[in-house]
């Protein structure tokens, strides 16, 4: 599709006779065919923005468009249109969750059968149990494989991997990978970074309601700098190593000098070289410390701008 996938213009959300501000005139564009990350800690209001998007709950102000449609007028047909795994499961019948899968799929018009075992099989999940038998984690991939069973060409995930095990966790991210590759797009969200560190393309930081940043996952990457440490075969000065471009952080420790280089390392290894080094190791970039700066330090406005239990 032409334009934004998702577009908000002021979006907000408060609650409550006090007026208790879950989202605070959020600004935000998703773009075709690719992950978006939604990140914050729990209470920021990403909860609270999904359920705005899907029309489950309304705006005291500003407006959403998914798909080119109006998040309020056209709640039903986005809904009709969007794979969506809320953050809490609605499980527990009786039936089997091969046959809660058969029913959800005949709510859109049908699901091949042949979709929902490939799907079944790739998350390990059994079929024939009972939904109300099943484990959390087994719930959480009952949620998935709704959610993309019909190839959806929006999927809106509420802390996709939350119960799966490691392994399903990556099973997970390359079917994301895949549905991204195909040309389809997925909006996320999640408190934890390394859920969607891998996949993102880009990513938005929300703390209590405002949005504090969004940027690709590569220049997150070039902010946060790698960790290096250069072992030298005798003690060497400081002085030597400060106000290099590029470097920042830097202590000696002896023989052994410590730093954080961000973009190019050409200037740390030619002033390296005028001693005798022993052994270079850098590590990659520490991004779960830049979100954590996000998270606790003051708001930062570069983008725009809750409740998640709303």
């Amino acid at each position: 599709m032409n334009g934004a996938v998702i577009e908000t213009a002021g979006l907000s959300k408060t609650y409550g006779k006090r007026g208790t501000r879950a989202l605070d005139e959020l600004e935000m564009s998703v773009e075709p065919g690719e992950i978006f990350g939604f990140l914050g800690p729990n209470g920021a209001g990403k909860t609270t923005t999904i359920r705005l998007l899907l029309d489950l709950l309304r705006p005291t102000a500003g407006s959403a468009r998914v798909l080119g449609l109006d998040s309020r007028s056209d709640g039903l047909e986005i809904r009709r249109r969007v794979g969506y795994l809320p953050g809490e499961l609605p499980f527990g019948g009786r039936e089997s969750a091969g046959d809660l899968l058969t029913f959800l799929g005949n709510l859109r018009s049908g699901v091949p059968r042949e979709s929902v075992r490939a799907l079944a099989e790739r998350f390990d999940l059994d079929l024939g149990k009972p939904v109300r038998a099943l484990s959390k984690g087994n719930k959480q991939k009952v949620g998935l494989i709704q959610a993309f069973m019909h190839q959806p060409e929006l999927l809106v995930l509420d802390e996709p991997s939350s119960g799966l095990d490691p392994l399903l966790q990556q099973e997970f991210l390359a079917l994301a990978r895949e549905v991204r590759d195909s040309g389809h797009t997925i909006f996320m969200s999640s408190h934890v970074l390394a859920e969607v560190d891998d996949v993102a393309d880009r990513i938005a930081v929300l703390r209590e309601g405002r949005l504090v940043t969004v940027e690709s996952v590569d220049a997150l990457r070039e902010r946060a700098g790698h960790p290096t440490e250069i072992r030298f075969a005798e003690p060497v000065p400081v002085g030597a190593f400060t106000g290099l471009v590029g470097v920042r952080d830097v202590t000696v420790d002896g023989s052994i000098l410590r730093c954080v280089v961000t973009g190019s390392a050409d200037a740390l290894i030619k002033k390296a070289a005028e001693f005798t080094v022993e052994r270079v190791l850098s590590q990659p970039p520490d991004l779960e410390a830049v979100f954590l700066a996000y998270y606790a330090g003051p708001g930062v406005e570069a983008s725009g701008g809750g409740d998640d239990a709303a």
